[in-house]
């Protein structure tokens, strides 16, 4: 089972093993507003510990991550555990240092305490263990190449309108630094970037920052894959009469025109005025803003009332549902 320690995520977070996801999420929101690098911009120790708490938050809010921290198969930066369980049992072999493993096998720098330098040969080890013959022609074991720092975790919040018109963002990283982003086409809240060499140093070079962007809602758009929907009210005069009224797009207001006649409930497509289709990226393709006009009467207005008192439509308007 994996230690509690200066790296576990649950330490770093200060929950329980057994908190819920929701218990995780509360913690990590509100150490992420205290450590914020904005909110602590002379106390390079507060940043540092943002992107701590920011890494174990990646790791616990990631079902199999998590799973895989509590059985002990990676550590606390979600790198793979030693597969020899911190040491040799018996006897006065030497204490195993620098457990972690790379993705090709041990971290170059380890070394067996007793056996000499940090950088021994390990096939000489090995073939002490195993015996000479065992290892007689099967040429110089390949050295493991170092592994990588660990990959920073970060959340992003960005805007309904900028994610549909991939507006750039700005982030601050946990070294106090500011990077501009280019959003990627499709992004929905989730959705991932990667920057390579912006994580923690390691002697196989820097791991890289992780951002997952959340994306808001809006008070009146409303997304519907590539393309947003829009409940606009119109007037029954314009209704009747048709004409061009301004309506709001992600872009900024356009003008539009309504057909007269124009009942309640009818849907008009605005080309190119969603988000960009993130199969058609290169091409720049969006989707559409489909605009829904609803007729909003007036309460208690005289005139509106005797306008109809002497007429009444008498079609059956509601035929098509059987009544």
């Amino acid at each position: 089972m994996a230690t509690r320690g200066a790296t576990d995520p649950y330490a770093m977070l200060g929950v329980a093993r057994t908190a819920s996801e929701a218990d995780i999420k509360k913690a990590y929101r509100k150490l992420a507003k205290e450590l914020h690098p904005d909110k602590n911009r002379d106390n390079p120790k507060a940043a540092e510990r943002f992107g701590q708490v920011s890494q174990a938050y990646d790791l616990l809010s990631d079902k199999d991550k998590r799973a895989r921290f509590d059985r002990g198969e990676i550590d606390g930066q979600g790198n793979p555990t030693s597969p020899f369980g911190g040491g040799f049992g018996g006897g006065g072999g030497g204490q195993w240092r620098g457990q972690t493993a790379g993705p090709g096998g041990f971290a170059g720098n380890a070394g067996f305490e007793g056996f000499g330098q940090d950088n021994a040969d390990l096939s000489d080890l090995f073939e002490g263990l195993f015996g000479a013959g065992g290892a007689r022609g099967a040429g110089p074991r390949p050295r493991a190449a170092p592994p990588k720092g660990a990959n920073i975790a970060y959340r992003l919040a960005v805007s309904f309108v900028d994610a549909a018109t991939q507006a750039p963002q700005r982030i601050t990283l946990a070294d106090g630094k500011t990077i501009d982003l280019k959003l990627p086409a499709g992004i929905d809240t989730g959705s991932q970037m990667r920057l390579p060499g912006k994580g923690r140093p390691g002697a196989g070079g820097p791991g890289d920052a992780i951002v997952t962007l959340d994306v808001a809602s809006h008070p009146f758009f409303k997304r519907d894959g590539d393309n947003i929907r829009l409940e606009l009210p119109i007037t029954l005069d314009e209704a009747i009469r048709g004409g061009k009224i301004k309506v709001p797009t992600v872009d900024g207001a356009v003008m539009v025109a309504i057909p007269a006649n124009t009942s309640s409930g009818k849907t008009l497509r605005l080309k190119a005025k969603g988000f960009t289709t993130k199969s058609d990226a290169k091409s720049g393709g969006r989707g559409d803003q489909l605009v829904t006009v609803l007729i909003a009467l007036p309460a208690d207005d005289p005139k509106l009332a005797a306008l109809v008192d002497d007429w009444s439509d008498t079609r059956n308007v509601r035929a098509d549902f059987g009544v």
